[in-house]
């Protein structure tokens, strides 16, 4: 940690005194992430000049790492030139995410500037949609045939291999690009070199269609433990491989989504400071707007038995320990049910076993609660028995329907198609809110003989 302060000391100091041989010098010496983290604080124009002064043999490694706005500022800044240089030598992957959010003119620019090579790639990937296998993998890979020998593998490997995403995997297809086996490059390497890599590869190979969600892809990669898979199309024709910094990155962007969601916010894929007053603001209104709307039945519940309020005031008191109570219950259960769901260990099948546990931990929980509750209002509170049996029924009841509710509504939103994470704790709140009141004051009414 200290070395990285004095690093940024040393770079800020030399940026503002214009000692430009010197920071080219000192830059040398460091992590192309390190680089690239120092680069993402700074002002736009102080980040291009920066950028400018990183060794040509650096510059490329450092795009890659940077914020996508960084990106694409550099980008539209250089020269045709001296971005089309850039892209080159990014992957073509990387390269892709770039340009999939920069304008349409940007693009058309930088890739007619592109080596042949780079564009086809590119404009491959570009074919896929959002979020599939296909728009996330790279094409620089290394592919051997199967009447290879290990020798002339190894050859391979060092005719390509710098120019390929990773080389410790190694892809074995026919000339009709049909995957049939891979070979590692640790048993390459051990191997007599007149073996056919026919005959040594493993042909059990687990891989990814094109077209599979990037989620169900990351899932793939957590069951088998790879730090890269083969990508193929419909006919098994290898066109890729994802590697394990593509799936890091898929499950930050999930989860971040999922987290937005289950706030009541519309999801963006931008960092907290980049994001604008005005962006934000649309992010959060529509659900605010929804579940204030939504939450004025629980202003209408509460109006339509003012006249059992008004005769016992003391039930107001209780009103926000139910709904409080209920909202976080339900909030337990929707952030398991959620999690089960995204990790595949729930399916649709299971509805009625989950509910079934539920029921029983929730009547557990709003026992226990219960009891407790019992004791302090007569102990504390030192009101009448009769209110506090209505109370304290009301919770038991309340926990139990926001615990079912909990359960429900995300797994119901994932059989209909809907991301389950839409259900989760505004919603569930606001829907536990009215029942409630609902349940409180039936109770109440009943038991304590009022009139409404």
């Amino acid at each position: 940690m200290e070395e990285e302060v004095n690093y940024t000391e040393i770079l800020n100091e030399l940026l503002s005194s214009r000692q430009y041989t010197k920071l080219r010098q000192t830059i040398s010496e460091m992590n192309t992430a390190d680089i690239a983290a120092y680069m993402d604080e700074m002002e736009n124009e102080d980040s291009l000049r920066m950028f400018r002064i990183l060794p040509k043999d650096m510059a490329a490694d450092v795009f890659a790492n940077l914020e996508l706005d960084d990106q694409q500022y550099i980008i539209q800044s250089l020269s045709d030139r001296e971005a089309s240089n850039i892209i080159d030598n990014l992957m073509a992957d990387d390269a892709t995410d770039l340009l999939e959010e920069m304008p349409a003119n940007v693009v058309k620019r930088i890739l007619a500037n592109a080596r042949p090579d780079t564009r086809n790639d590119i404009n491959h990937l570009l074919r896929y949609p959002e979020d599939s296998a296909g728009s996330i993998m790279t094409v620089e890979y290394v592919d051997l045939d199967q009447d290879m020998t290990v020798a002339g593998a190894i050859d391979r490997i060092r005719k390509i291999g710098l120019d390929s995403e990773t080389v410790n995997i190694c892809y074995v297809v026919t000339k009709e690009r049909i995957l049939v086996g891979t070979v590692a490059l640790r048993y390459l390497l051990i191997m007599k070199p007149d073996e056919i890599i026919g005959e040594i590869m493993n042909d059990k190979v687990i891989s990814i269609n094109t077209m599979t969600d990037q989620e169900e892809t990351a899932r793939t990669f957590q069951k088998y433990d790879f730090t890269a898979m083969p990508v193929v199309d419909n006919e098994n024709r290898m066109v890729g491989i994802i590697t394990i910094d593509d799936v890091v990155d898929i499950m930050e962007e999930e989860a971040t989504e999922d987290i937005e969601k289950m706030a009541a916010i519309l999801p963006t894929d931008k960092p907290y400071f980049r994001i604008g007053i005005f962006e934000t603001y649309k992010t959060r209104m529509p659900w605010l707007l929804l579940l204030m709307i939504s939450a004025t039945f629980t202003g209408a519940i509460i109006t339509k038995f003012e006249d059992a309020l008004s005769a016992y005031v003391v039930l107001t008191a209780y009103i926000p320990m139910l709904m409080d109570t209920g909202g976080n219950a339900g909030g337990q259960a929707s952030v398991s049910i959620i999690r089960g769901l995204s990790l595949n260990e729930i399916e649709f099948s299971d509805f009625f076993k989950a509910v079934w546990k539920e029921v029983r931990v929730a009547a557990l929980c709003g026992l226990t609660l219960s009891a407790a509750n019992f004791v302090k209002l007569l102990l504390l509170d030192k009101i009448a028995v009769s209110v506090a049996f209505v109370v304290c029924i009301t919770l038991v009841i309340v926990v139990v329907c926001a615990k079912l509710i909990g359960c429900m509504l995300p797994m119901l939103a994932d059989k209909v198609g809907f991301d389950p994470a839409v259900m989760a704790s505004p919603m569930i709140t606001t829907i536990v809110d009215a029942i409630s009141l609902m349940v409180y004051f039936t109770l109440a009414t009943s038991l304590l003989h009022l009139q409404i």
